[in-house]
Parts: structure tokens; sequence; C-alpha cells
């Protein structure tokens, strides 16, 4: 299911990348493409699997919420494999009502008053300075993970929309019930892994420690969730830095600062202006940057091939698109921690 990279095969993964693997089967029975697309770029792979482990499976707040916030901020984002894997996720946590009313957008249905206050806040999180991000439906004890598992989920989402197949179940509509029964076939399968008791993170022993940037200063209050954060934001950074040049960061950066959270739209003569004053090498890597970070959906095999064409290799492609789907879902974060 994974396009453009090849992930490391679970019988040659060793050191960092064989452990992650192991964690990962141990928590969920199989792997996840969404994660072992990573594989390439061993401490990306760590980032992202330690910051999810912290923010949507460990922690202090209902995992049924986390669930519910992925799954909005999935619909928001209209990403079809990461609305099945966390609405079969959720169906795990026996909040299948929910499931059902979250991923169809008939918020106004869910029964559970808290679910529907936070799923209002996902479903806003791409509105910057919407009433509802000033007075968030959740303790600041728990705004790490709430606020960590929105990053993350924005994040994959653009990873997902550019690496995976389109969905994860195969039925779309639901008229005879088919796809609710096979999302709770699912449901039941994972719910053995979602009634373990939240524990610490056997990645953080993995990875080195790292400062905490202070645009992630909304998980400093919990320091798992700081530390996976810093882990995650170390290796997207070295990432970018070696798949990208310095102008190609600052421009897309630059058109993040701009950003109101609004889709582009299909055409791409919007962000073909900002990279009109690079140089005409760097010019392919920042269209790639810049849909990875803002249409994602809009990439496709042609641009990835231009890549591939002036450098062969994964970890280049990986890390482009690493780098800005990360500076994109920090962006978003910074939206969700002004008070």
């Amino acid at each position: 299911m994974i396009k453009y990279v090849k992930p490391v095969r679970a019988s040659a993964a060793r050191g960092v990348v064989g452990e992650i693997y192991a964690q990962i089967k141990r928590e969920f029975g199989t792997l996840g493409e969404p994660l072992t697309l990573h594989s390439p770029i061993p401490d990306l792979l760590g980032g992202v699997w330690f910051s999810f482990w912290e923010c949507l499976i460990s922690g202090v707040a209902r995992r049924d919420l986390r669930e519910a916030v992925a799954v909005a901020v999935s619909r928001l984002n209209r990403c079809p494999y990461c609305i099945d894997a966390h609405t079969v996720m959720l169906r795990a946590t026996a909040a299948h009502s929910a499931a059902g009313a979250i991923q169809y957008g008939r918020d106004d249905e869910i029964e559970d008053e808290q679910t529907r206050a936070v799923v209002k806040w996902a479903a806003a999180t791409r509105s910057p300075g919407a009433p509802i991000l000033h007075s968030p439906p959740f303790s600041p004890q728990e705004a790490p993970e709430f606020i960590g598992a929105a990053v993350w989920v924005h994040y994959i989402n653009r990873m997902v929309q550019v690496f995976l197949s389109r969905k994860l179940l195969p039925i779309s509509s639901d008229p005879l019930g088919i796809r609710t029964a096979a999302e709770r076939m699912g449901g039941w399968y994972f719910s053995r892994f979602v009634r373990r008791s939240s524990r610490a993170s056997a990645t953080a022993n993995l990875l080195p420690e790292f400062s905490l940037p202070d645009d992630l200063s909304w998980a400093a209050a919990s320091q798992p969730v700081a530390r996976a954060f810093a882990a995650f934001a170390a290796a997207a950074d070295k990432a970018g830095a070696a798949a990208l040049p310095s102008e190609v960061r600052a421009c897309v950066q630059e058109q993040l600062r701009n950003w109101n959270g609004a889709d582009p739209g299909l055409g791409r003569a919007r962000l073909e202006e900002p990279i009109k004053v690079l140089n005409d090498s760097s010019k392919p890597a920042a269209r790639l940057a810049l849909l990875g970070a803002l249409a994602p959906y809009q990439i496709d095999q042609e641009l990835v091939r231009e890549i591939h064409k002036r450098e062969a290799g994964d970890e280049r492609l990986l890390g482009c698109l690493a780098w800005a789907s990360f500076a994109a879902a920090r962006t978003i974060g910074r939206w969700l921690s002004r008070v």
C-alpha cells in the first residue's frame, strides 16, 4: 500500500527500526503502513512513533476522546485512510455511536457531551482565532495530549495522502451496514490492546533527549509528551536540512506564517508564485514541500519523479515531505496553544 518509498521489511529490521517494529506489533498485533513508511529514516520513525504513543496511546486523558479528535481532524483534512483507521480505533474503545456520527459529520448526534465538545474543538483546528480554541474543552493537564493528538494527526494525514492508497476499508457508503460491521470487527480485534493500562514508552530508551523548541511549548506541561515531540522535531528538522536547501525551507516557513488554514484550491498557480525567486535547481523540491505542507492531495507521480531524477534514494523524498508536513502541523499547534 506504500507508494514512492520502500519501507524496511520486518524480516530485515535491525537496531532502532527493529525495536520500534517490535513495539508496534506488541501494541497493535500488526505493523501499520502510516508508521513503517518512515523507516528509511530511523530517527524519524522513532520520533513519529514516540509522539504517537504519548499523545494517543498513553497518558491521562480518555483514550476515546483522543481518538475522536483523530477522526475529526482526519475528516477535516479529507483523509479517508485515516478516517477509517481512527474510526476503527474509536470503536475499539466501545464508543460506537460517536464513531458512526463523527465520520459522517453528524456531530450533533454525539450523545456524550465531552466527546461532542472535543470534536467541535478538533473541527476548528484549521481556523485560527476560532472562539473554541481560546476556551478548549479539556484541562491544562490534558492539553499536551489533546493538542499533541491534533498536531500528530495533521502531520500523518499529509503523509498518508501522499504515500498511501486513499482508503483503508474498500467500502465508502454503508447502505446495508457492511461497512459498520467491518469497523466493529476491527474495533473488536483492537479492543484487547486498547484495554491495556497506560504505560511508559520503551522508545524513550532508544532515542537521545532533545530540547523542546519554543513553538512546541504547549507540550511542556507533560514531560513524556514534551520529550516525544522534542525528538520528533529534531528528527524532522534533521531530515529537512538534509533534503532541502535553506532557501526552500525559508520559503515554506514564510508561506506558513501567512497561512490561515484554508486549502489553496485545486490549481497550483498560488503555490507557484512564491518559488519564482528561487534557483531553478531548487524549484522542484520547493514545489513538493509547499504542496506537502498545504495541499498534499495535489502531489502526483510526476512531481515525485522529478525529485527522484535529481537525486536517487528514498531519504530525500521522505525527508522533504516529513519536514514540510510537520512544519504545517507545528503551525497549527501554535494556533491551538494561544490563550
